[in-house]
Protein backbone atom coordinates (compact mmCIF):
# COMPACT_ATOMS: atom_id res chain seq x y z
CA UNK A 1 0.00 0.00 0.00
CA UNK A 2 1.38 3.55 -0.98
CA UNK A 3 0.26 6.60 0.81
CA UNK A 4 0.73 10.08 1.15
CA UNK A 5 0.60 12.38 4.01
CA UNK A 6 0.05 15.58 2.46
CA UNK A 7 0.21 19.45 3.52
CA UNK A 8 2.17 19.26 6.81
CA UNK A 9 4.52 21.39 8.61
CA UNK A 10 8.00 19.31 10.15
CA UNK A 11 11.93 20.37 10.51
CA UNK A 12 14.02 19.95 7.76
CA UNK A 13 17.77 19.65 8.12
CA UNK A 14 18.58 22.87 9.22
CA UNK A 15 15.69 22.87 12.21
CA UNK A 16 13.26 24.56 10.37
CA UNK A 17 9.58 24.41 10.29
CA UNK A 18 8.71 23.53 6.42
CA UNK A 19 5.89 22.59 4.32
CA UNK A 20 5.95 18.75 4.25
CA UNK A 21 4.70 15.94 1.98
CA UNK A 22 5.88 12.34 3.14
CA UNK A 23 4.99 9.00 1.04
CA UNK A 24 4.93 6.02 2.93
CA UNK A 25 4.95 2.67 1.42
CA UNK A 26 5.56 -0.76 2.49
CA UNK A 27 5.71 0.40 6.11
CA UNK A 28 8.64 2.62 5.82
CA UNK A 29 8.79 6.35 4.67
CA UNK A 30 9.58 6.33 0.79
CA UNK A 31 9.69 9.66 0.19
CA UNK A 32 9.77 13.20 1.66
CA UNK A 33 9.18 16.38 -0.32
CA UNK A 34 8.84 20.42 0.72
CA UNK A 35 6.79 21.37 -2.38
CA UNK A 36 4.61 24.16 -1.46
CA UNK A 37 2.29 22.77 -3.89
CA UNK A 38 2.33 19.06 -4.34
CA UNK A 39 -0.07 15.89 -5.99
CA UNK A 40 0.14 12.76 -5.62
CA UNK A 41 -0.03 10.52 -8.59
CA UNK A 42 -2.92 8.61 -7.79
CA UNK A 43 -2.13 7.18 -4.27
CA UNK A 44 -4.00 7.32 -1.11
CA UNK A 45 -4.09 10.90 0.18
CA UNK A 46 -3.99 12.46 4.04
CA UNK A 47 -4.43 16.67 4.09
CA UNK A 48 -3.26 16.81 7.36
CA UNK A 49 -3.90 20.64 6.65
CA UNK A 50 -1.22 22.26 8.01
CA UNK A 51 -0.67 20.39 11.44
CA UNK A 52 2.87 19.06 12.53
CA UNK A 53 3.89 15.92 11.54
CA UNK A 54 6.39 14.73 13.83
CA UNK A 55 8.22 11.09 14.25
CA UNK A 56 6.31 8.84 16.47
CA UNK A 57 6.94 9.95 20.05
CA UNK A 58 9.06 7.56 22.32
CA UNK A 59 8.34 6.77 25.89
CA UNK A 60 10.83 4.25 27.39
CA UNK A 61 9.33 4.42 31.01
CA UNK A 62 5.71 3.16 31.31
CA UNK A 63 3.87 0.31 33.35
CA UNK A 64 1.43 -1.37 31.78
CA UNK A 65 0.94 -3.58 34.67
CA UNK A 66 -0.49 -6.87 32.61
CA UNK A 67 -0.09 -9.56 34.25
CA UNK A 68 -1.54 -9.24 37.54
CA UNK A 69 -2.34 -5.37 37.02
CA UNK A 70 -5.45 -5.61 34.86
CA UNK A 71 -7.85 -3.55 36.97
CA UNK A 72 -5.15 -0.95 36.49
CA UNK A 73 -3.90 -1.06 33.23
CA UNK A 74 -3.53 -3.75 30.33
CA UNK A 75 -1.25 -3.98 27.09
CA UNK A 76 -4.07 -3.25 25.19
CA UNK A 77 -5.18 0.07 27.08
CA UNK A 78 -1.96 1.20 27.57
CA UNK A 79 -0.67 1.26 24.22
CA UNK A 80 -4.14 2.49 22.84
CA UNK A 81 -3.62 5.14 25.42
CA UNK A 82 0.26 5.69 24.06
CA UNK A 83 -1.12 6.06 20.55
CA UNK A 84 -3.92 8.68 21.49
CA UNK A 85 -0.86 10.33 23.18
CA UNK A 86 1.05 10.07 19.77
CA UNK A 87 3.26 7.73 21.14
CA UNK A 88 4.07 4.84 18.69
CA UNK A 89 7.41 3.40 21.17
CA UNK A 90 7.31 2.60 24.80
CA UNK A 91 8.98 0.82 27.22
CA UNK A 92 7.38 -1.44 29.44
CA UNK A 93 8.62 -1.55 33.08
CA UNK A 94 8.63 -4.68 35.17
CA UNK A 95 6.75 -4.46 38.30
CA UNK A 96 4.47 -7.23 37.25
CA UNK A 97 2.82 -10.05 38.75
CA UNK A 98 5.29 -12.23 37.69
CA UNK A 99 8.15 -10.50 36.91
CA UNK A 100 9.81 -10.42 33.61
CA UNK A 101 12.68 -12.60 35.22
CA UNK A 102 13.09 -15.92 33.62
CA UNK A 103 13.07 -16.72 29.70
CA UNK A 104 9.93 -18.31 29.50
CA UNK A 105 7.97 -15.68 31.05
CA UNK A 106 9.87 -13.17 28.87
CA UNK A 107 8.46 -15.21 26.16
CA UNK A 108 4.99 -14.87 27.29
CA UNK A 109 5.13 -11.11 27.05
CA UNK A 110 6.48 -11.12 24.15
CA UNK A 111 3.15 -13.15 22.76
CA UNK A 112 1.00 -11.20 24.42
CA UNK A 113 2.06 -7.93 23.28
CA UNK A 114 2.23 -9.66 19.49
CA UNK A 115 -1.35 -10.28 20.35
CA UNK A 116 -2.97 -7.30 22.19
CA UNK A 117 -0.71 -4.15 21.70
CA UNK A 118 -1.76 -1.25 19.81
CA UNK A 119 2.15 0.20 19.32
CA UNK A 120 5.92 -0.94 19.59
CA UNK A 121 6.10 -2.18 23.42
CA UNK A 122 9.99 -2.85 24.29
CA UNK A 123 9.71 -4.98 27.30
CA UNK A 124 12.39 -4.20 30.28
CA UNK A 125 13.56 -7.44 32.28
CA UNK A 126 14.25 -7.55 35.53
CA UNK A 127 17.45 -6.97 37.48
CA UNK A 128 17.28 -9.41 40.27
CA UNK A 129 14.42 -12.41 40.44
CA UNK A 130 11.29 -10.98 41.28
CA UNK A 131 12.69 -7.45 42.02
CA UNK A 132 13.92 -8.46 45.63
CA UNK A 133 17.21 -7.68 44.97
CA UNK A 134 18.93 -10.95 46.46
CA UNK A 135 19.63 -12.96 43.08
CA UNK A 136 20.25 -11.65 39.67
CA UNK A 137 18.62 -13.19 36.79
CA UNK A 138 20.03 -15.19 33.75
CA UNK A 139 20.84 -12.05 31.38
CA UNK A 140 21.75 -13.74 28.57
CA UNK A 141 18.53 -15.78 28.69
CA UNK A 142 17.04 -12.73 29.03
CA UNK A 143 18.15 -10.66 26.16
CA UNK A 144 17.62 -13.33 23.70
CA UNK A 145 14.42 -13.79 24.59
CA UNK A 146 13.98 -10.20 23.72
CA UNK A 147 14.44 -8.27 26.39
CA UNK A 148 14.92 -4.31 26.29
CA UNK A 149 17.05 -3.57 28.91
CA UNK A 150 17.65 -4.30 32.18
CA UNK A 151 15.61 -2.26 35.88
CA UNK A 152 14.13 -3.05 38.99
CA UNK A 153 12.23 -0.28 38.88
CA UNK A 154 9.87 0.53 41.58
CA UNK A 155 12.23 -0.46 43.95
CA UNK A 156 16.38 0.53 43.99
CA UNK A 157 18.82 -2.05 44.23
CA UNK A 158 20.14 -1.57 47.45
CA UNK A 159 23.60 -3.62 47.43
CA UNK A 160 26.31 -1.71 45.78
CA UNK A 161 28.26 -5.16 45.24
CA UNK A 162 24.73 -6.60 43.35
CA UNK A 163 24.72 -3.92 41.43
CA UNK A 164 28.34 -4.26 40.48
CA UNK A 165 27.81 -7.32 39.34
CA UNK A 166 24.58 -6.47 37.44
CA UNK A 167 26.58 -3.53 35.62
CA UNK A 168 28.92 -5.87 34.67
CA UNK A 169 26.77 -8.48 32.71
CA UNK A 170 25.11 -5.73 31.38
CA UNK A 171 28.14 -4.45 29.70
CA UNK A 172 29.37 -8.06 28.27
CA UNK A 173 26.25 -8.07 26.57
CA UNK A 174 25.95 -4.28 25.18
CA UNK A 175 23.16 -3.54 27.15
CA UNK A 176 21.75 -0.74 29.94
CA UNK A 177 20.95 -0.91 32.97
CA UNK A 178 18.23 1.27 34.08
CA UNK A 179 17.57 2.26 37.79
CA UNK A 180 14.99 3.62 40.06
CA UNK A 181 17.25 5.13 42.55
CA UNK A 182 16.01 5.64 46.00
CA UNK A 183 18.06 4.06 49.33
CA UNK A 184 15.64 2.43 51.39
CA UNK A 185 17.92 3.17 54.71
CA UNK A 186 17.03 7.32 53.85
CA UNK A 187 13.03 6.91 52.50
CA UNK A 188 11.80 7.86 56.07
CA UNK A 189 8.33 5.93 55.17
CA UNK A 190 7.42 9.12 53.33
CA UNK A 191 4.45 9.73 50.62
CA UNK A 192 5.66 13.30 49.50
CA UNK A 193 9.12 15.08 49.37
CA UNK A 194 10.50 16.30 52.78
CA UNK A 195 9.17 19.76 52.40
CA UNK A 196 6.98 22.17 53.24
CA UNK A 197 4.06 20.49 52.03
CA UNK A 198 5.07 17.75 54.39
CA UNK A 199 5.67 19.85 57.22
CA UNK A 200 2.53 21.34 56.79
CA UNK A 201 0.61 18.21 57.09
CA UNK A 202 2.49 16.51 59.80
CA UNK A 203 2.98 13.60 56.44
CA UNK A 204 6.33 11.95 56.62
CA UNK A 205 8.70 13.14 53.92
CA UNK A 206 11.50 11.94 51.55
CA UNK A 207 14.54 13.57 51.19
CA UNK A 208 16.36 14.25 48.23
CA UNK A 209 19.94 12.70 49.11
CA UNK A 210 17.26 9.22 49.27
CA UNK A 211 17.87 9.58 45.40
CA UNK A 212 20.97 11.31 44.50
CA UNK A 213 23.04 8.76 47.17
CA UNK A 214 22.25 6.07 45.25
CA UNK A 215 23.11 8.04 41.23
CA UNK A 216 26.27 9.05 42.89
CA UNK A 217 27.00 5.46 43.94
CA UNK A 218 25.79 4.00 40.50
CA UNK A 219 27.73 6.59 38.23
CA UNK A 220 31.04 5.39 39.82
CA UNK A 221 30.30 1.66 39.20
CA UNK A 222 29.49 2.26 35.59
CA UNK A 223 32.77 3.80 35.30
CA UNK A 224 34.38 0.95 37.17
CA UNK A 225 32.32 -1.36 34.54
CA UNK A 226 32.17 0.65 31.36
CA UNK A 227 28.29 0.09 31.64
CA UNK A 228 25.94 2.23 30.04
CA UNK A 229 23.30 3.26 33.16
CA UNK A 230 20.64 5.18 32.65
CA UNK A 231 18.69 7.30 35.62
CA UNK A 232 15.04 7.11 35.72
CA UNK A 233 12.58 9.41 36.77
CA UNK A 234 15.78 12.49 38.05
CA UNK A 235 14.13 14.81 40.26
CA UNK A 236 16.69 16.62 42.57
CA UNK A 237 19.17 19.44 41.81
CA UNK A 238 20.94 17.08 43.43
CA UNK A 239 20.85 14.28 41.37
CA UNK A 240 21.67 16.74 38.42
CA UNK A 241 24.75 17.69 39.61
CA UNK A 242 25.80 14.58 40.30
CA UNK A 243 24.89 13.31 36.37
CA UNK A 244 26.46 16.60 35.37
CA UNK A 245 29.35 15.96 37.25
CA UNK A 246 29.72 11.90 35.80
CA UNK A 247 29.63 13.20 31.95
CA UNK A 248 32.04 15.75 32.06
CA UNK A 249 33.96 12.77 33.40
CA UNK A 250 33.03 10.73 30.20
CA UNK A 251 30.99 8.33 32.10
CA UNK A 252 28.36 6.59 30.22
CA UNK A 253 25.68 7.81 32.14
CA UNK A 254 22.02 9.44 30.41
CA UNK A 255 19.02 10.60 32.35
CA UNK A 256 15.13 11.13 31.98
CA UNK A 257 12.71 13.52 33.57
CA UNK A 258 8.84 13.22 33.69
CA UNK A 259 6.68 16.11 32.98
CA UNK A 260 4.93 16.21 36.19
CA UNK A 261 8.70 16.73 37.64
CA UNK A 262 9.11 19.71 35.12
CA UNK A 263 5.60 21.09 35.79
CA UNK A 264 4.93 21.05 39.31
CA UNK A 265 6.86 21.18 42.55
CA UNK A 266 5.23 20.12 46.35
CA UNK A 267 3.98 23.95 46.49
CA UNK A 268 1.43 23.22 44.04
CA UNK A 269 -0.01 20.70 45.67
CA UNK A 270 -3.32 22.22 47.03
CA UNK A 271 -4.55 19.60 49.44
CA UNK A 272 -4.20 16.04 50.62
CA UNK A 273 -5.01 14.90 46.87
CA UNK A 274 -3.41 11.61 46.07
CA UNK A 275 -3.49 12.39 41.85
CA UNK A 276 -0.23 14.64 43.29
CA UNK A 277 1.21 11.28 45.04
CA UNK A 278 4.03 9.67 42.81
CA UNK A 279 7.82 8.43 43.37
CA UNK A 280 10.22 10.43 42.96
CA UNK A 281 7.48 12.99 44.95
CA UNK A 282 7.32 16.28 43.63
CA UNK A 283 10.23 18.23 44.85
CA UNK A 284 11.15 21.86 45.93
CA UNK A 285 11.01 25.05 43.58
CA UNK A 286 14.45 24.88 43.62
CA UNK A 287 14.57 21.54 42.25
CA UNK A 288 12.21 21.94 39.32
CA UNK A 289 14.37 24.35 38.08
CA UNK A 290 17.73 22.44 38.34
CA UNK A 291 15.59 20.15 36.21
CA UNK A 292 14.38 22.59 33.67
CA UNK A 293 18.52 23.82 33.60
CA UNK A 294 19.82 20.28 33.21
CA UNK A 295 17.11 19.57 30.44
CA UNK A 296 17.96 22.52 28.39
CA UNK A 297 22.20 22.16 29.56
CA UNK A 298 21.79 18.43 28.14
CA UNK A 299 22.59 17.08 31.79
CA UNK A 300 19.66 15.03 31.07
CA UNK A 301 18.87 13.77 27.97
CA UNK A 302 15.21 13.42 27.51
CA UNK A 303 12.10 13.40 28.85
CA UNK A 304 9.69 10.32 29.74
CA UNK A 305 6.45 9.93 31.37
CA UNK A 306 6.76 7.09 33.82
CA UNK A 307 2.86 6.31 33.28
CA UNK A 308 1.49 4.64 36.86
CA UNK A 309 -2.32 3.90 36.24
CA UNK A 310 -4.16 3.23 39.56
CA UNK A 311 -7.65 2.65 40.08
CA UNK A 312 -9.21 5.09 41.25
CA UNK A 313 -10.61 2.97 44.79
CA UNK A 314 -6.72 2.97 45.32
CA UNK A 315 -6.45 6.34 45.12
CA UNK A 316 -8.89 7.02 47.34
CA UNK A 317 -7.30 5.81 50.16
CA UNK A 318 -5.41 8.93 50.59
CA UNK A 319 -1.83 10.96 50.12
CA UNK A 320 -0.18 8.58 52.98
CA UNK A 321 -2.27 5.18 51.77
CA UNK A 322 -2.44 5.56 48.35
CA UNK A 323 -0.41 4.15 45.65
CA UNK A 324 2.47 6.15 44.19
CA UNK A 325 1.95 7.48 40.70
CA UNK A 326 0.29 9.23 37.94
CA UNK A 327 -1.23 8.59 34.34
CA UNK A 328 1.07 10.55 31.75
CA UNK A 329 0.85 8.92 27.95
CA UNK A 330 -2.30 10.73 26.60
CA UNK A 331 -1.24 14.46 28.65
CA UNK A 332 2.76 14.78 27.70
CA UNK A 333 2.89 16.22 24.55
CA UNK A 334 -0.05 18.62 25.26
CA UNK A 335 0.97 19.90 28.81
CA UNK A 336 4.78 20.25 27.46
CA UNK A 337 3.91 22.33 24.75
CA UNK A 338 1.35 24.49 26.27
CA UNK A 339 3.53 25.37 29.50
CA UNK A 340 6.87 25.31 27.64
CA UNK A 341 7.23 25.67 24.20
CA UNK A 342 4.43 28.96 24.25
CA UNK A 343 6.00 30.28 26.84
CA UNK A 344 9.23 30.20 25.13
CA UNK A 345 11.25 28.42 27.67
CA UNK A 346 11.64 25.38 24.86
CA UNK A 347 11.43 25.80 21.45
CA UNK A 348 9.35 23.18 19.43
CA UNK A 349 12.28 20.89 18.02
CA UNK A 350 13.96 20.50 21.68
CA UNK A 351 10.77 19.49 22.60
CA UNK A 352 10.12 17.34 19.58
CA UNK A 353 13.78 15.60 20.34
CA UNK A 354 13.49 15.45 23.79
CA UNK A 355 10.61 12.58 23.01
CA UNK A 356 11.64 11.13 19.75
CA UNK A 357 15.41 11.37 18.41
CA UNK A 358 17.24 11.79 21.39
CA UNK A 359 15.43 8.54 23.50
CA UNK A 360 16.50 6.46 20.26
CA UNK A 361 20.15 8.12 20.02
CA UNK A 362 20.39 7.14 23.67
CA UNK A 363 19.12 3.29 23.75
CA UNK A 364 20.18 2.61 19.67
CA UNK A 365 16.37 2.32 18.35
CA UNK A 366 15.46 2.82 14.34
CA UNK A 367 12.67 5.00 14.80
CA UNK A 368 12.00 8.49 16.53
CA UNK A 369 13.40 10.53 13.28
CA UNK A 370 11.46 11.28 9.50
CA UNK A 371 14.14 9.62 7.19
CA UNK A 372 13.67 8.50 4.00
CA UNK A 373 13.96 4.42 4.69
CA UNK A 374 13.01 4.66 8.32
CA UNK A 375 10.04 3.18 9.84
CA UNK A 376 6.90 5.09 8.92
CA UNK A 377 6.12 5.87 12.95
CA UNK A 378 4.45 9.33 12.78
CA UNK A 379 2.51 11.42 14.63
CA UNK A 380 0.52 14.32 13.56
CA UNK A 381 -0.38 17.03 15.94
CA UNK A 382 -2.32 20.07 16.09
CA UNK A 383 -0.65 23.00 17.52
CA UNK A 384 -3.70 25.33 17.53
CA UNK A 385 -6.98 23.91 19.23
CA UNK A 386 -7.17 24.54 23.48
CA UNK A 387 -9.01 21.60 25.18
CA UNK A 388 -9.42 20.69 28.78
CA UNK A 389 -8.07 17.57 29.88
CA UNK A 390 -10.75 15.30 30.58
CA UNK A 391 -9.66 12.23 32.42
CA UNK A 392 -13.42 10.77 31.89
CA UNK A 393 -12.20 10.58 28.18
CA UNK A 394 -8.77 8.87 28.35
CA UNK A 395 -8.05 5.60 26.76
CA UNK A 396 -5.86 3.93 30.17
CA UNK A 397 -7.79 2.74 32.77
CA UNK A 398 -6.19 4.83 34.87
CA UNK A 399 -7.56 8.75 35.47
CA UNK A 400 -5.10 9.20 38.19
CA UNK A 401 -3.59 12.48 37.01
CA UNK A 402 -3.38 15.80 38.82
CA UNK A 403 -3.99 18.01 35.45
CA UNK A 404 -7.33 17.63 35.13
CA UNK A 405 -9.30 20.92 34.03
CA UNK A 406 -5.78 22.00 32.94
CA UNK A 407 -6.12 23.93 29.01
CA UNK A 408 -3.93 22.54 26.79
CA UNK A 409 -3.05 22.59 22.86
CA UNK A 410 -0.80 20.31 21.23
CA UNK A 411 -3.27 17.63 20.69
CA UNK A 412 -2.12 14.34 18.55
CA UNK A 413 -4.78 13.86 16.17
CA UNK A 414 -3.38 10.65 14.35
CA UNK A 415 -0.51 8.75 14.99
CA UNK A 416 0.93 5.95 12.72
CA UNK A 417 2.79 2.79 13.32
CA UNK A 418 5.00 1.24 10.45
CA UNK A 419 2.36 3.31 8.12
CA UNK A 420 -0.86 1.60 9.59
CA UNK A 421 -3.27 4.55 11.21
CA UNK A 422 -3.72 3.21 14.58
CA UNK A 423 -5.10 6.23 16.01
CA UNK A 424 -7.21 8.94 15.14
CA UNK A 425 -9.50 11.54 16.92
CA UNK A 426 -12.52 11.67 16.87
CA UNK A 427 -12.94 7.53 15.23
CA UNK A 428 -14.68 4.97 16.98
Amino acid sequence: MVMWLKNGMSFNENGQLVRTHIKIEHGNIAAIHHEQLFEANGEDVIDVGGKLIAPGLIDVHVHLREPGGEAKETIETGTLAAAKGGFTTVAAMPNTNPVPDRKEQMEWLARRIQETAHVRVLPYASITLGQKGEELTDFAALKEAGAFAFTDDGVGVQSAGMMFEAMKRAAALDMAIVAHCEDDTLKNGGAVHDGDFARRYGIAGIPSVCEAVHIARDVLLAEATGCHYHVCHISTKESVRVVRDAKRAGICVTAEVTPHHLLLCDEDIPRLDANYKMNPPLRSRADREALIEGLLDGTIDFIATDHAPHTAAEKAKGMEAAPFGIVGLETAFPLLYTHFVKKNVFTLKQLVDWLTIKPAQCFGLQTGRLEVGAPADITVIDLETEEPIDPETFASKGNNTPFAGWRCQGWPVMTFVGGTLVWEKGRA
